[in-house]
């Protein structure tokens, strides 16, 4: 699609959104899953970073009407992927002569996303791989598209965040967004993460071929294995294995490295015939400050005592409040949603009234975005964390995260 008509697409979809914003803001019938399903379809074809953010945002499925949420989650894995001859011309751009290295790319790819999509290949000494392919011109196309996501974002006026606010969440959006566009920096991350993952006996990377990649194409090895979203209704055993591997990980990613893998969508985790996870996509990795974490505990803690008065004082420490008037109510009964799952022994992530009781409360987290502000440089984290904690619901997992949170506690106290 030509650049022109790329932005016609996007402006008419940013019209389609703002009269559905408008029309639920002020009391009126929003159609939510007629607008999830043309941002479905326009998102799919246009790709790039519009489709990137959509994404992240069908992560917060407690936040979004439920209909849009199922809509935006079949970006995920239903995305329309490019044709190969388009593929192709950038992997002879990037690679070379495709034959003196390959004897075989599949055509047809196994997997497709907002930014690329990934081919397998067997190299001419046998091996096999996957490649990692960056959509033709995207580079050429994001700032033009960052410009209407911008745009975009200035809906968010309309539920009384402040510019300044909007401003940061673009800035943030952006910048990870232009680091996931060079390949040669995860697989930096990977070669990093596979070090300090090599004798973890149930998590695993694939290993990259820097000599097959490049700024725009990433090679690696194969690692077949069940995506993660493919195992409801799995042996409970494997469910509950790959649960506390997961927890485990992100638990020593924050707490011990300071870093965090931050694409949590289930088509970036899969389960091998060892029954060890495998993280394919190290992309979006960000770093946590140890000061951001402590803040995080602090409302934790505050939360699990269900002290609304240290609730604020917390948020307020991460950036997240401004105006006048807490919202005690609010901060109450989120407490009371959030606590069960923190209660002595184990706790059933499957447990539908938990996530059903937060879904509830977020109408009431968007009426109180006047003093509610999203904290500038926690985005990603907070959709990393969000995101993760669906990966557990969808495992129904169980773990026991009153000892995992009193560890934490007693290790940031004052």
């Amino acid at each position: 699609m030509r650049q022109s008509g790329r932005t016609r697409r996007m402006l008419g979809l940013s019209a389609r959104t703002g009269s559905t914003l408008l029309r639920s803001r002020i009391g009126g019938k929003a159609d939510w899953q007629a607008l999830g399903e043309s941002l479905f379809e326009g998102l799919s074809e246009l790709k790039g970073p519009a489709m990137k953010i959509a994404q992240v945002m069908s992560q917060w499925d407690d936040l979004l009407p439920p209909a849009l949420a199922e809509e935006l989650a079949r970006l995920q894995k239903d995305a329309a992927p490019a044709p190969w001859a388009e593929i192709k011309v950038a992997l002879e751009a990037e690679l070379g002569d495709l034959d003196a290295l390959f004897d075989e790319i599949e055509p047809e790819p196994f997997a497709s996303a907002s930014m690329g999509q990934v081919h397998r290949a067997r190299t001419r000494d046998g091996r096999t791989l996957v490649l990692k392919v960056q959509y033709p011109g995207l580079d050429r196309v994001l700032e033009q598209d960052l410009v209407q996501v911008r745009r975009l974002l200035r809906l968010g006026r309309w539920l009384k965040v402040s510019q300044a606010r909007l401003d940061a969440l673009f800035d943030e959006l952006a910048d990870g967004l232009r680091r996931e566009l060079d390949y040669r920096a995860e697989a930096d991350a990977l070669e990093r993460y596979r070090r300090r993952y090599a004798d973890h006996p149930d998590l695993v990377m694939p290993q990259p071929v820097k000599e097959l990649s490049g700024p725009r194409v990433l090679a690696m090895e194969y690692l077949p294995g069940t995506p993660l979203r493919d195992l409801e209704g799995a042996d409970d055993t494997l469910r509950q294995r790959v649960s506390r591997t997961l927890a485990d990980w992100i638990t020593e990613e924050l707490f011990t490295h300071h870093e965090l893998h931050a694409d949590p969508h289930a088509g970036n985790f899969a389960v091998d015939e060892q029954g060890r996870l495998v993280v394919y996509d190290l992309g979006a990795v960000i770093a946590v400050p140890r000061e951001r974490l402590a803040g995080l505990v602090a409302l934790l803690g505050a939360t699990l005592d269900g002290d609304p008065m240290a609730m604020d004082e917390a948020v307020r420490g991460l950036g997240g409040r401004q105006g006048e008037g807490a919202p005690l109510a609010l901060y109450r009964e989120s407490a009371e949603a959030v606590s069960p799952l923190f209660a002595p022994g184990e706790q059933d992530f499957g447990d539908v009234r938990v996530h059903r009781r937060l879904r509830e409360l977020s109408p009431r987290v968007w009426g109180a975005l006047d003093r509610l502000q999203p904290p500038a440089g926690m985005l990603l984290l907070a959709r990393t964390l969000n995101g993760h904690y669906w990966n557990l619901v969808r495992l129904e997992g169980r773990l026991d995260m009153h000892s995992r949170s009193a560890q934490l506690l007693d290790a940031y106290a004052v």
